[in-house]
């Protein structure tokens, strides 16, 4: 029996003195010269930079456009901040005021509140009396002050006895002021020892 080659190539014998099937070949040939090598080189080097600057330039506007949004947030982050700050310091210059006035309030329940309303409401309470002068000295209290009769003067050294707040009052000097033309009026001076409280 003969075979017949139509592919060209000679068949290798096989082991048991058949010829061996071999699949079909495809030869390329010379791919081209060094010139086109270098070419096609550089149009990847091109295409893949291009595509590169591209992305980055994408990227890059991308940032650009987040910049912008975040520079917008934080003016109207900063305005409400400055808001803010100016808010607390009123609040703070508020806390301020309402800690002097309860300074103040807590002062007034004490020793020099209690004899200005214990004086102020004693000569309130006694007729044709008007003080001029009232000097806290440690131990007593000295008063000065104008009566329309010396009976007046004698109703007041009464009526700081009735406080209980006065161990001793003594009247230094009573006299009648001569500057006065259109009335009687007398010029007294008191003082008072404070009593144990």
């Amino acid at each position: 029996m003969i075979r017949i080659n139509l592919l060209g190539n000679p068949k290798p014998k096989s082991r048991r003195g058949g010829a061996a099937v071999s699949a079909p070949s495809i030869e390329i040939g010379n791919v081209g010269t060094p010139l086109v090598k270098v070419f096609v080189a550089v149009v990847i080097t091109v295409a893949l930079n291009g595509y590169l600057w591209y992305s980055y330039d994408k990227q890059a506007q991308d940032i650009a456009s987040k910049m912008k949004v975040a520079e917008q947030k934080n003016r109207e982050l900063s305005d409400v901040k400055a808001k803010y700050l100016e808010r607390q310091k009123q609040a703070d210059s508020y806390k301020r005021r309402v800690d002097v006035i309860d300074q103040l309030r807590a002062s007034q329940s004490g020793y020099p509140m209690n004899l200005l309303n214990t004086i102020g409401d004693t000569v309130n309470n006694t007729e044709a009396v008007w003080l001029i002068t009232m000097k806290d000295q440690g131990a007593n209290v000295a008063i000065d002050g104008t009566a329309l009769s010396t009976d007046a003067v004698a109703n007041l050294i009464a009526n700081l006895q009735k406080t209980g707040y006065f161990s001793n009052i003594e009247i230094k000097e009573t006299y009648q002021d001569n500057q006065v033309k259109d009335m009687q009026a007398f010029q007294f001076s008191l003082t008072c020892q404070k009593g144990k409280s």
